[in-house]
């Protein structure tokens, strides 16, 4: 048995199940745990504390698997905790799913690392810790058991695989391999998802609520939707009734799948417009033309990949939401985002206040957003609401 032993007076997150073990909470290690392993974690008086898996070159030396002693890793456990996730989906949409959703969320639904989202009958997994790259042929045998899928596939690319010592890993993991696009529907909107090289999975699935409510606030607005990708926040407005949607994103490909999805979803050149542009000078183009808008939509990439990256996101952020406080007729919607782990809800409210004082405008908060039900937060995971967002009304 391979055991890891905490510091002293370091178990205290364990005990209110948080799961995972950072490297500086370590005090010892028996044994040679190789990378994935199962190891025993246990207090310096010995105490048994929980069992995880080993990987020596992360920060997150442990993930905790179980609490529970008499329980660990095998395809029994993988299958129950995968059947837990599936039943908690059909229970939270009640016969109503969509046509795309996370069927599971890592370590909020006890699979640490391990990201599943259903896009029709293909399955798109991400493997992104070494204890679920350990058990990944039983992980996909177990998720074949749930239905008769078309295919899984797998797109375990992203950077932290390098943090975790694993190589980025992608291609067909049962089945057939999915199609050059999958088109989806949202609600009143149609899709073309690239699940082989899009962003994330291929959507951006966490913001499927926000869409629809940007979509309820739309009706006869001027729209501008920015860092807009694919256009999906756009062609909802569109969908809502907005009087015209000005779309801003940098990447080639994004706008051409965004000319796409508008002609997908039949939609008129004036009133939907895709612009390839830098964010920050279109913002600061359209301040010096004075346009104004009734929506700015601001959903930003990741900003802070780390703690020390903080100070330049908080830049980032409040540049942003001050040129977009600016842009806003009276009675104004800004819908603003953040994805960055880092930045906590309270430092974001904090940002997007000093962004709306410097910008010499009254506003207050009318919604409190975030991520899909089907992207849960464990109540003793709080990383795990990465997405905060804040509607906000200019008085």
């Amino acid at each position: 048995m391979i055991r890891v032993t905490l510091k002293p007076g370091r178990e205290g997150s364990l005990k209110r199940r948080h799961p995972w073990v950072f490297s500086g909470a370590v005090g010892g290690v028996s044994g040679c745990p190789e990378l994935g392993d199962t190891v025993q974690v246990e207090s310096r008086d010995g105490e048994w504390l929980a069992a995880g898996s080993f990987s020596p070159e992360s920060q997150i030396a442990v993930r905790i698997w179980t609490f529970d002693q008499e329980e660990g890793p095998s395809p029994s456990f993988f299958r129950t905790r995968l059947q837990r996730a599936a039943e908690a989906r059909l229970l939270l949409f009640q016969g109503r799913e969509p046509a795309a959703y996370r069927l599971v969320n890592a370590e909020s639904d006890g699979l640490p690392g391990l990201v599943v989202d259903r896009y029709r009958d293909f399955l798109v997994c991400q493997f992104l810790a070494a204890g679920v790259e350990r058990w990944k042929e039983t992980i996909v045998a177990c998720l074949a058991e749930l239905a008769a899928w078309t295919g899984i596939y797998e797109r375990s690319d992203p950077a932290v695989r390098g943090k975790e010592g694993l190589p980025c890993s992608t291609g067909p993991l049962l089945g057939a391999a999915p199609p050059e696009l999958l088109e989806i529907e949202e609600g009143p909107c149609r899709f073309l998802v690239d699940v082989r090289q899009g962003h994330k999975t291929g959507f951006y699935l966490d913001q499927r609520k926000n869409r629809a409510f940007l979509g309820e606030m739309s009706s006869g607005a001027e729209v501008l939707n920015c860092f807009a990708y694919t256009g999906a926040f756009g062609i909802r407005a569109v969908k809502g009734g907005a009087a015209t949607v000005t779309n801003v994103e940098a990447s080639a490909a994004a706008v051409a799948m965004m000319r796409r999805h508008a002609d997908l979803n039949v939609m008129d050149d004036s009133r939907f417009v895709c612009m390839q542009a830098d964010v920050f000078q279109a913002l600061r183009k359209y301040r010096k033309e004075g346009r104004r808008f009734d929506i700015v939509v601001l959903d930003p990439p990741k900003f802070a990949e780390s703690r020390s990256q903080l100070p330049q996101a908080a830049r980032g952020y409040k540049d942003i939401n001050l040129l977009a406080f600016q842009l806003l007729r009276t009675a104004g919607l800004l819908l603003t985002f953040s994805c960055s782990g880092h930045v906590q809800p309270e430092l974001f409210q904090k940002i997007v206040a000093d962004a709306a004082l410097d910008a010499g405008r009254d506003a207050q908060i009318v919604g409190r957003l975030g991520q899909c039900p089907d992207h849960p937060v464990a109540l003793n995971f709080p990383e795990g609401a990465y997405l905060k967002g804040l509607a906000c009304r200019v008085w």
